[in-house]
């Protein structure tokens, strides 16, 4: 999966995506965690797309060993067990979430 291919298409879809999933194939916890962000980006509208982390150096090198992982407008925002309310928070301008992390 690549952005090009990716996710979801809310307004904007020709755009850079608010959201992007990185992930993996094979990744029990990636298939998990794009229904969550698929579930998230539709309720709000928001345009996501997915990248393969195996697929970019510079992305394998930062975040194999934390796949899934979301990046909101570029910014690391959540990564393994992905959360449905942490997202829309974050997409809400709330700041980071995960307690000892961030």
């Amino acid at each position: 999966m690549d952005a090009a291919s990716g996710g979801g298409a809310g307004p904007g879809a020709g755009a850079r995506p608010r959201l992007v999933l990185v992930s993996r194939v094979g990744c029990h916890l990636c298939d998990e965690g794009r229904e969550v962000v698929r579930d998230v980006a539709a309720t709000t509208g928001t345009t996501w797309a997915e990248v393969d982390v195996d697929a970019d150096a510079e992305l394998l090198r930062r975040y194999s060993d934390k796949v899934p992982v979301v990046l909101l407008d570029g910014v690391e925002r959540d990564f393994g067990r992905l959360d449905a309310q942490r997202l829309r928070d974050a997409l809400g301008g709330r700041r980071w979430w995960r307690r000892g992390r961030g």
